[in-house]
């Protein structure tokens, strides 16, 4: 999207943002006789609203622009000969309002006479029964029964099914034209790609030519349709609003730690829906986070077991423990190593590091490598956002370095774009070229480009520069970070605002640091050989090492993957859906996941397993229940019991003179993930999604042909 038209989008939302900062006043409003002051930036339904007046709407988002097209939220206002919509109306002084006089209720039920009367009414097989908005203002404005009839009318309006993606389903016969879609993938995504044609009783929402919609952010259009006329196919015909159960989680597919509710039936999750939080993800969800659910289904492992001439075979717990214990035993403490993999929990991460800590061992490391600093993970600001995500908003000039938000971390990208679009954030890049859905401005690709980025940062008053943390292991990433620590602090800003930040991609990395955990699994594999690998669901570390013959691997996790195809024994660990636990997510900010299900099998708990282990190789961890371990977290930092709070990040200033800028100062910066054809299938988790690799092989098929376009 152009800035001009940029400019021309823009809601009533932010027309309420800049009334704040220009000493707006409030007013006297007369709400149903009842008189209340509002601030005179106000709509008539932000006025509604705020003084909890159920108003029916359809097309009102708050955030999304105002459209003011479905007509629902009519109300009198005395002085004005017909009703006028809530939505798109501004208060004014001494306004007196109605929403309970003859003429709304009448306005409003005929607005719901006339929908129905071309609305389909096959509500017993429609997947949006039970959650339609449609269904639920009927039942509360609308008639108790229809002029309708096929005398006086030719039949309902029928139109042709879209083609939008894989993941959505279009019955756009269902559609009342409110248009949230259309905003959605216009504001929030950065895709021109939907919109209407016709006019009247003739208007369709679709692609007018034959596009279609490929987007990291394209499910929340789902929930935005308040109606069926958008569904999920990988949802379709599997279970009713009533008769599931609803339990608070967070994604892991990312290092977001966006707030999801699971929803689970028959102790299987059927469907991954957000969950609001103003200061996070909003409202929104990525596509890996609500459709690579069906991955925890595909090749579990759900018993213990054991290889032997090159086969596995299965055990009962006490057998498997004694084995591994024996082989604990058997090793020097400091030919011991345990290496973290990207879905742990706080809890596992603590109780293995207690472990290997107590047998004398100090070698726990995640898979990512962070080499730049001398410090390693003592200070968070070295590995995390040193800014509230909320108040990335807020910046007026970012700079990207080898990192691509929009599919590393998309709801990050929302709030950048959210800056871009609102604010008028000028947006920098340093590295490979990517599909972004705003307009940036290359500086190059290599390290010398960073010469360029004082002066595209010149002047600002918010600048924020995002790094990827892919970039952190390589042999520049000290003469890097040495490079623009010295630009970070030659700009002018507040003194509380962090404008270096380090955008992760694991969710258990931030979680593993704050343990304790050391960076760099495959350079330490090489520096201290060790004999006894325990991996917690590490998988990546083994597409690029081999164990040798006298290294033995046990392997504890819920997916057989490339790190149980390299293990001796086998221990089933518990997804993130059936054990729950702690998880900080880029931000260091802790937030707790419930757990749904319980694991298949003879699966357990990772941290259950370690503590068991633990016993049988005569190590007393001190906790045997939650309770007790909740005691440990709090030892270990009292960040992990501080749940869903931002804590600024101190020592900042600290950083600068533990660079390791030793190393090379030219280098050539690469991104994993340039284009939505990198994007579906990304790491192991995805890889094993029937559901993501549809998306993947749709997109392939779709840019090879001569209409795509990159947007």
């Amino acid at each position: 999207m152009n800035r001009a038209y940029s400019k021309v989008k823009r809601s009533l939302n932010l027309f309420q943002h800049i009334q704040k900062r220009t000493k707006a006043h409030d007013i006297n409003v007369f709400i149903n006789g009842k008189a209340v002051t509002v601030p005179s930036y106000f709509t008539v339904l932000q006025a509604l609203q705020r003084e909890n007046v159920t108003t029916p709407t359809f097309c009102y988002h708050e955030r999304l622009s105002i459209a003011g097209n479905c007509r629902m939220c009519l109300v009198e206002i005395e002085g004005n000969w017909k009703p006028q919509i809530a939505c798109a109306t501004p208060v004014s002084k001494d306004i007196k309002i109605r929403t309970n006089s003859e003429m709304a209720l009448m306005a409003q039920e005929s607005v719901l006479e006339f929908l129905l009367v071309d609305h389909p009414l096959d509500c017993p097989i429609c997947d949006q029964g039970g959650e339609c908005d449609l269904q639920d203002l009927t039942m509360r404005f609308g008639n108790d029964r229809t002029r309708f009839t096929d005398i006086h009318f030719l039949g309902k309006r029928a139109v042709e099914n879209k083609n939008l993606s894989p993941l959505i389903r279009a019955e756009m016969t269902r559609c009342i034209h409110c248009t949230r879609c259309i905003r959605f993938a216009s504001q929030v995504c950065g895709m021109e790609v939907l919109g209407t044609t016709g006019r009247g009783g003739e208007m369709l929402v679709g692609t007018y030519v034959d596009k279609m919609f490929f987007s990291e952010l394209s499910g929340n259009i789902i929930d935005l349709c308040p109606v069926g006329a958008l569904t999920a196919i990988p949802y379709m015909f599997k279970a009713r609003p009533w008769e599931v159960k609803k339990t608070n989680s967070i994604d892991v597919t990312d290092a977001t730690g966006t707030n999801i509710v699971l929803n689970h039936r028959f102790d299987r999750v059927l469907r991954v829906l957000p969950r609001e939080n103003n200061e996070v993800n909003q409202e929104w969800l990525s596509d890996k986070g609500r459709w690579a659910i069906d991955s925890l289904e595909m090749q579990r492992l759900v018993t213990p077991m054991c290889r032997k001439d090159g086969c596995l075979f299965p055990l009962e717990w006490d057998t498997a423990l004694k084995m591994a214990s024996r082989l604990i035993k058997c090793t020097t403490p400091n030919k011991i190593m345990a290496i973290a993999g990207s879905h742990c929990s706080v809890e596992t991460l603590v109780v293995a590091k207690d472990f290997l800590n107590i047998l004398g061992s100090e070698n726990t490391f995640v898979e990512r490598c962070v080499s730049y600093s001398t410090s390693g993970s003592d200070l968070r600001t070295a590995y995390s956002l040193n800014v509230n995500m909320k108040d990335i908003a807020t910046a007026d000039k970012i700079l990207l370095v080898g990192t691509n938000p929009r599919f590393e971390a998309p709801i990050l990208n929302a709030w950048i774009r959210q800056a871009y679009v609102f604010n008028e954030c000028d947006i920098y890049v340093i590295g490979p070229e990517c599909e972004y859905n705003y307009h940036v401005n290359y500086l190059g690709k290599d390290m010398s480009a960073l010469s360029k980025a004082r002066e595209a940062l010149k002047n600002a008053k918010k600048p924020l520069i995002f790094v990827g943390v892919s970039q952190l292991g390589a042999g520049y990433s000290g003469g890097m970070m040495s490079a623009l620590t010295r630009l970070a602090s030659s700009l002018n800003s507040a003194p509380d605002w962090g404008i270096l930040n380090i955008v992760t991609l694991e969710a258990s990395f931030a979680g593993a640091l704050e343990a304790g955990w050391k960076t760099g699994a495959l350079p330490a594999l090489t520096q201290y050989n060790p004999t006894l690998v325990i991996s917690l669901g590490a998988d990546d570390i083994f597409y690029d090492w081999c164990p040798p013959p006298e290294c033995t691997v046990i392997y504890i996790g819920f997916q057989g993957d490339r790190g149980s195809e390299n293990s001796s024994l086998i221990l089933p660990g518990s997804a993130y859906t059936e054990s729950g636990g702690i998880f900080l997510n880029m931000e260091c900010r802790s937030q707790h996941a419930l757990p749904a299900v319980t694991p298949p099998g003879k699966a357990r708990h990772d941290w259950k397993i370690i503590r068991a282990l633990a016993e049988c190789s005569g190590v007393c961890l001190f906790y045997n229940d939650l309770n007790s371990l909740c005691c440990r977290l709090g030892q270990v930092s009292p960040n992990f019991t501080h749940l869903d709070k931002y804590q600024s990040k101190l020592f900042s200033e600290l950083i600068s003179p533990m660079i390791d800028s030793s190393g090379s100062t030219s280098g050539s910066l690469d991104v994993k993930m340039k284009t939505i054809k990198d994007y579906f299938c990304s790491d192991v988790f995805t890889y094993n999604s029937t559901t993501m690799i549809k998306a993947q092989k749709a997109v392939n098929d779709f840019t090879s042909t001569s209409k795509y376009v990159a947007i």
